[in-house]
């Protein structure tokens, strides 16, 4: 029974390859056109070197036998015997006359060339060629050597023998070290895409192994690092649903408390107030925290809608502390404008206000009695700022650098001093960053923090485009 194949999806892709095979056909290729290119260039020079050294080494030897003849004279026996000497050395040689017939084996025109006194230096077309060399000797007469090129061509073969073995060597040498390239590339690679899957499953302490070139170390590096950045985002999203959570439940604690003792008759009618009251107050608490929890959400969507037109900070502000002094005179606390005459701004007057009513309820909720909250603007670097300072405990240099991440001081500081959600900072920075400006957390002169919000004046840069280093939110 044959083993069922799976269906196949049309428009699916073939399965790819890996990097490690085409590499190594790759590299393997490559040698293969080098190996050939050599192989083209290198016989045609290897067939005529070869019998042009066989033909050097028979002219010299012509020459060594005419500059022996030379230094014994006219002695007519000294030819004879380099004649039989030769010969023993498989090279035919043979004397021409100074007169007379042509000695078998010697051509008309090389023994008049040489009977003339020239040299005779060629190739004799044949089966095999043979290299002819002449000389002329003392009192007219000459000597002619004549050798097939059939050692020329052995020597030949056995160099293009060679040729071929030191090519194969090379391409075989060549096939073995992309094969070991392309695994020391695609072994970092497949750790790390498998750590990638890890990450994409669900895990989170997933370390890879920097190795290999520098490139695929610095993606193993990169893994490493995304791995920690999801597991700390991650955390601080658990961290911050379970403040979340733990606000909701508050006041829903009390509402549904209040809610069953109205239900169940035990609250006297003379307290039904306070207890509609406290079960208000709650309500807004909850509308509140979830209408900043909407907000901060549509602040990533790009139908977050924003009506940006010239704003007067001044008057804004001078707007908003009628409201707020009212609130913190009746806590104690004092309330103080440095508005300029006219400081303008390109922004949401709504979004504004928002992001000033959240710098200031976090103000007014850390700040004790007897000690000041400062609302202030100022025309700065080509816009406006609207700074927000107060007399409370203040952040460290620790809290300043986290000051606008979601729930960051909320954790540190639950339990300690008054806190909200969680969220208003981050929803302020990413307002801002919306508007097209800037957030800024340092100390105050007031002994407190101080929040500065930077934004565009009128005609600056287009909105929706933060500057850089703009907190997102």
């Amino acid at each position: 029974m044959t083993a069922p194949t799976a269906p196949t999806v049309p428009g699916a892709r073939p399965p790819r390859r890996g990097i490690a095979f085409q590499v190594t056909v790759l590299t393997t290729v490559v040698a293969a056109v080098a190996v050939l290119v050599a192989a083209l260039v290198s016989y045609p020079l290897i067939r005529s070197g070869a019998v042009t050294q066989a033909a050097d080494t028979l002219s010299r030897q012509a020459d060594l036998v005419a500059a022996a003849a030379e230094r014994e004279g006219a002695n007519p026996a000294t030819p004879q015997v380099w004649v039989r000497l030769l010969r023993r050395q498989g090279i035919e040689a043979a004397l021409v006359p100074r007169q007379g017939p042509v000695p078998p084996g010697v051509s008309p025109g090389d023994a008049q060339a040489i009977r003339a006194g020239d040299s005779v230096s060629r190739i004799q077309p044949g089966d095999p060629d043979v290299l002819v060399e002449g000389r002329p000797l003392a009192n007219g007469r000459g000597i002619v050597l004549a050798q097939p090129v059939t050692e020329a061509r052995a020597a030949e073969s056995i160099a293009v023998r060679r040729l071929l073995v030191a090519l194969v060597v090379g391409l075989l040498i060549a096939g073995l070290a992309g094969w070991l390239l392309a695994r020391r590339l695609a072994r970092p690679l497949a750790g790390a895409a498998a750590a990638a899957h890890r990450l994409a499953a669900g895990e989170r302490d997933v370390r890879v192994e920097p190795e290999g070139p520098a490139e695929v170390a610095d993606l193993a590096s990169a893994m490493n690092r995304l791995s920690a950045a999801l597991a700390a985002s991650e955390g601080r999203q658990r961290d911050f649903l379970l403040s979340v959570s733990h606000e909701l439940r508050t006041p829903l604690t009390a509402v549904q408390g209040y809610a069953e003792a109205l239900a169940d008759g035990t609250i006297p009618p003379d307290e039904a107030p306070r207890v509609g009251a406290v079960v208000r107050d709650e309500a807004k608490r909850l509308d509140r925290l979830v209408t900043d929890l909407l907000d901060l959400a549509r602040l990533q969507a790009q139908e977050f809608r924003l009506e940006p037109t010239v704003v007067d900070l001044g008057a804004l502000v001078r707007q908003a502390g009628e409201v707020w002094q009212a609130r913190g005179a009746a806590v104690g606390v004092d309330l103080r404008l440095e508005v300029g005459d006219e400081v303008l701004a390109w922004a949401d007057p709504v979004r504004v206000r928002q992001a000033l009513d959240g710098l200031a309820e976090n103000a007014l909720r850390v700040t004790p009695a007897d000690r000041p909250i400062v609302f202030a603007t100022r025309a700065e670097g080509g816009g406006a700022v609207l700074e927000v300072r107060d007399g409370g405990p203040g952040l460290s240099d620790a809290d300043l650098a986290v000051a606008f991440e979601r729930g960051v001081l909320h954790d540190r500081y639950r339990g300690v001093r008054p806190g909200g959600s969680g969220v208003g900072l981050a929803l302020v920075a990413g307002l801002v960053a919306r508007l097209g400006g800037r957030c800024e957390a340092g100390q105050a002169a007031e002994g407190g923090a101080r929040f500065s919000l930077w934004l565009p004046a009128p005609g600056a840069s287009s909105l929706q485009r933060p500057p850089a280093g703009a907190p997102s939110g």
